[in-house]
This record gives C-alpha cells, sequence and structure tokens, in this order.
C-alpha cells in the first residue's frame, strides 16, 4: 500500500564533478513523479565534497550534518575524496558513520538493452557500512611503516547480517557471506561465527560462504547463482564494482546507504573530474536510487513507476549515454525518463 500522505523533506548534496548533472537529471524525474503520484516531498539543498573546502575549511561542515538531521532521507551525488596522508577523511564515511547507515544495499541487475555477462543476473550486495578498513584507524608508524586496523565487531556483523536474511526472504531467500578466514582467521572468523548463528533463526534462507578472492571469479561464471551477498566494508567496495561491470558498467549501478531511522541514496560511481560540467555521462545509477529511496520511503508504485520508465528508455535505445553506445546527454536521458513517467 502506498503511503501517499506522507510528508518526506528530502536533502539534497549534489556533489563534486559529475554529481550535479546526474543529481539534476534525477530529480527531473522526481519531479515527474511527484506531480504523477501527488507525492508531498519538500526539496532541502546542504553542502558536501571537495567544493566546500575553500569555504568552510572542510568537505562535510557541522551545518551540513544539522541539515542531514532534520531531514527524512538524503540524495547525494558523488564527492571527490583526495588522496595522501593528510587529506580529510571521505565525506561520504563520515556521513554513513555519523548518522549509523550500516547497510549498503546495491542492486545489481540486468538492463533492457545494456550489454550484460549473463542475461538473468538479480542479485544485490550488502556491505557492511561503518567499520572494516574504513573505520579510520590508518597511521603512520615513523617514517617508514603505516598502520591501518581493520575493525570487526559482534554487533556490527550480527546486523547486517540480519539485515541480509531480511532482504532475501524477500527475494530467492539465498545468503552468501563473502570472506577471507582462512587468512584474517579472528576478525573475518567473528564474522562468519555470527552469520551461522544468525542462519539458524532464518530456516526458510539457505546460508553459503566464499572467499573473497574466489568470489571474484565466481561472479563473472556464474552470477546468476546468487542473490544477496554479505560482507564487511573493504571486500564490498570492491566486488560491487565488480558487479555492476557485469550488468554493463557503474553508470548504471545505483545503491541505498540504510540506518534504521535514516538512508542515503547515490549512485555507485565516483565525481570523474574530467566530465565536470560536460552533461555527459550516465545519470541511469542516481534515477535508479532515486527509485530505491521512494521504496524506502514507502512509495511502493511510484518507485515501481521509475524502474518501469527507465527499463522502457533503455529497451527502446534512443537516448543512452556514450558509454552505452549513444550520444544522449545526462539531462536528455532524465528528460526522457521523466517523459515515460508523465
Amino acid at each position: 500500500m502506498d503511503n501517499k500522505g506522507k510528508k518526506v523533506r528530502l536533502a539534497i548534496i549534489k556533489g563534486d564533478g559529475v554529481g550535479p548533472d546526474v543529481v539534476d537529471a534525477a530529480i527531473t524525474v522526481l519531479d515527474a513523479v511527484k506531480q504523477k503520484h501527488k507525492l508531498d516531498i519538500e526539496y532541502v539543498n546542504t553542502e558536501a565534497g571537495l567544493g566546500c573546502v575553500e569555504k568552510y575549511g572542510t568537505n562535510l561542515p557541522d551545518s551540513t550534518l544539522e541539515t542531514l538531521k532534520d531531514t527524512t532521507c538524503l540524495l547525494k551525488g558523488p564527492t571527490t575524496t583526495p588522496e595522501g596522508a593528510t587529506s580529510l577523511r571521505s565525506a561520504n564515511v563520515k556521513i554513513r558513520q555519523t548518522l549509523n547507515l550500516y547497510a549498503d544495499v546495491r542492486p545489481c541487475k540486468t538492463l533492457p538493452n545494456v550489454p550484460s555477462i549473463k542475461d538473468n543476473v538479480d542479485l544485490v550486495i550488502v556491505r557492511e557500512n561503518t567499520e572494516g578498513m574504513y573505520a579510520g584507524y590508518d597511521f603512520a608508524i615513523g617514517e617508514d611503516a603505516a598502520i591501518g586496523v581493520r575493525v570487526i565487531t559482534r554487533k556490527a556483523c550480527d546486523r547486517i547480517s540480519r539485515y541480509a536474511f531480511e532482504l532475501a526472504r524477500k527475494r530467492k531467500k539465498h545468503v552468501t557471506l563473502v570472506h577471507k578466514g582462512n587468512v584474517l582467521k579472528v576478525s573475518d572468523g567473528l564474522f562468519k561465527e555470527v552469520f551461522y548463528n544468525v542462519a539458524k533463526e532464518y530456516p526458510d534462507v539457505k546460508a553459503d560462504d566464499a572467499h573473497a578472492d574466489a568470489i571474484t571469479q565466481w561472479l563473472i561464471k556464474q552470477p546468476e547463482f546468487y542473490d544477496v551477498i554479505v560482507t564487511e566494508n573493504l571486500f564490498g567496495d570492491i566486488i560491487s564494482d565488480e558487479a555492476a561491470m557485469i550488468v554493463g558498467g557503474i553508470g548504471t549501478g545505483p545503491s541505498a546507504n540504510v540506518g534504521d531511522d535514516y538512508a542515503m541514496f547515490e549512485p555507485i560511481h565516483g565525481s570523474v573530474p574530467k566530465y565536470t560540467g560536460m552533461d555527459k555521462v550516465n545519470p541511469i545509477g542516481t534515477i535508479l536510487s532515486v527509485g530505491m529511496m521512494l521504496d524506502w520511503l514507502g512509495f511502493k508504485d511510484a518507485a515501481e513507476s521509475v524502474s518501469k520508465a527507465v527499463a522502457s528508455v533503455l529497451e527502446e535505445g534512443k537516448t543512452l549515454t556514450y558509454d552505452l553506445g549513444g550520444t544522449a546527454k545526462c539531462s536528455e536521458v532524465g528528460k526522457a525518463v521523466a517523459g515515460r513517467i508523465a
């Protein structure tokens, strides 16, 4: 049942590089959805990313975090994360940790008219989002050594495993844990122990596991075998990009960063600075992220209209960006999808 009477305050961060282009295209689609389904969604613009540093001295101002805490959810474009030992931490990581968005949900599904290794891929990677190698304990030991600490806790393993099993119950009832317990015997050993303990509470869901290196080959050979894949932060970051390429590329990859009370929706690709302001890149990943957002909000009919409109535009094949063999601009794709909804 659609929750149409719900009042939503949607935070919007356009981000860096191609972020404004893909977010603007997605908002064009969301405007059409709002009108078609009579949704009460207010846009609240705020800032984060490399473009904020000169103005605020940080890539994630305190005022932005306060804005996020006063909104229902966040639609975010990609932000640039500089490299180097003294550079700022990722704005994305800080948002995830501050708002406890512990589940990074990344669907990987065959789309019409988009090249895919197999024509029946439909899996979801559920990545633990708050700890692992991204916990922030990365430091130098003198001038010639450095240490990065990988954090794995029972609490985080338990809640991400439960999230994966609950999701699998709504899908094909199969969860695969990805780990490296043969080498990381204590930390991944803990994750594996907790995973199989949680599995006992879901006897209707098949549970198995695979090593992180092995899964990279099996995803290519038999992606149709998998349903929900759950893993820790770094492994999830890596294999979700591989999974996206299996079904045509990261330009079409959406994601949801979900906590108990808040969620952030964004494409899985980066900011691609060389294409800044060129209206060139593929906005489908961002548009599908809007669909995930609508579903999370309880607007089921509206969410379905987005996925159907995207599929219709892709299937027709007249409005495709360069990565899919077309010549359309980013904004043109947004208008085409919005047109199908309207």
